[in-house]
């Protein structure tokens, strides 16, 4: 392959934060972006060359977007794969991820079943209709994660039962067709961003141990504070699942590791995703860097942790509604060795991601990874979006 520059062209449905680090992260290497959003002035729109405004699966919209750019992604699963195939076709334009692979991951029942079948490792799970059925399988299971099989994010769609009588009412808080999913008494949540090239090339970054709570990401520890063991098994795990997926471009594979040492696969994002932030700091070449190189065909670029790295998601807190004003920044920005970046959504509201903070450590992968998370959670809990 020659690679020229001035570069392509690329275009990506959705243009929030993940939007906008591929704009950050594409504009060095020469490659301009066009992305479609439905919010005018979305977060990328600042940094990409342009927006187009228009809902995620508007055939029309697309098939513009596709006559403007040399090669397609996405950053939302929220787009009609259908409709990617098609604007792809019509315009002989390559789209990456498969579109295939976005309609399985799509709904979360078709994706462990996909999954399963594949012999990965998944969480015991069925899919539920009524609340008798969930009935028995709380009983069964002793306590599920009840999710919705499509449309959920950021634990949007996943509502836990504990006991049969909760049944009823977790079925109508979701709305809509639903998998049940058994608890797990898992050590802790870790992810890996895996990464396909040209030529079936695969390559992952270090594990990363990542912290939730109300089943959103809190924080993320670079590499997991985990055994070898472990680490290799969820290495090993996610170059499995990557064998199962079409398409180039990074993926994000959420996972468990319960307190047998077990790896078992959660969640994929067929997309850059929350748990790879840290890598703009901490690895040789960023996760949206190398989903740009990923999807164009180009070389793809080292993955290698530079330093342990500790990210820190800044959320809208439980009083904050309305337009977003971060206060306090200057405590971050006065932190020698914090690196803050800012999604420039118009409004907050509670636990909606606004931004993030990295904190990175020194190069010996023995650093204090505790240490560097309570620092980086100090200066995330000094911003405010509140009056002083």
């Amino acid at each position: 392959m020659s690679i020229t520059l001035p570069g392509p062209t690329l275009g990506v449905v959705g243009g929030g934060q993940l939007g906008r680090m591929l704009a950050e992260a594409a504009a060095p290497l020469g490659v301009d972006l066009v992305v479609l959003d439905p919010t005018p002035d979305c977060p990328a729109a600042p940094v990409a060359a342009d927006q187009i405004v228009a809902d995620f699966d508007d055939a029309d919209a697309i098939g513009e977007l596709a006559a403007r750019v040399d090669a397609l992604t996405f950053e939302i699963e929220l787009t009609d794969p259908a409709v990617l195939a098609a604007a792809s076709e019509d315009h002989d334009v390559p789209v990456h991820p498969d579109p295939a692979t976005l309609e399985t991951i799509q709904d979360k029942l078709v994706q462990k079943e996909a999954l399963a079948d594949a012999g990965i490792p998944v969480p015991e799970f069925v899919a539920v209709a009524t609340a008798e059925g969930l009935e028995r399988v709380v009983e069964e299971f002793g306590g599920v994660m009840l999710k919705a099989r499509e449309g959920g994010y950021d634990g949007r769609g996943n509502v836990p039962v504990e006991t049969p009588d909760e049944a009823a009412a977790a079925l109508d808080q979701i709305g809509g067709a639903a998998m049940a999913e058994e608890f797990l008494d898992f050590e802790r949540e870790i992810a890996v961003m895996g990464l396909k090239g040209a030529d079936g090339e695969t390559r992952t970054y270090p594990v990363t141990e990542t912290v939730h709570r109300e089943e959103i990401l809190r924080e993320s520890v670079s590499p997991a504070r985990a055994d070898d063991a472990v680490v290799a098994e969820a290495e090993s795990v996610a170059r499995d699942v990557l064998a199962v997926l079409d398409g180039r471009g990074v993926y994000g594979i959420e996972l468990f590791e319960t307190r047998e040492g077990e790896v078992l696969v959660n969640e994929i994002a067929p997309r850059p995703h929350n748990s790879g932030h840290w890598t703009i700091e901490g690895a040789r070449t960023s996760q949206f860097e190398n989903h740009v190189r990923a999807v164009l065909g180009w070389p793809l670029g080292p993955t290698d942790l530079v330093a342990p790295a500790v990210t820190a998601n800044v959320l809208g807190d439980a009083e904050a509604t309305g337009p977003a004003t971060l206060r306090n920044v200057e405590s971050v920005l006065s932190a020698p060795d914090a690196d803050l970046h800012w999604y420039g959504k118009d409004d907050v509201y509670p636990l909606r991601k606004m931004g993030h903070l990295t904190v990175p450590g020194g190069s010996d992968d023995g650093a204090d990874r505790d240490a560097l998370l309570s620092h980086a959670r100090e200066l995330r809990d000094g911003l405010t979006f509140r009056d002083a």
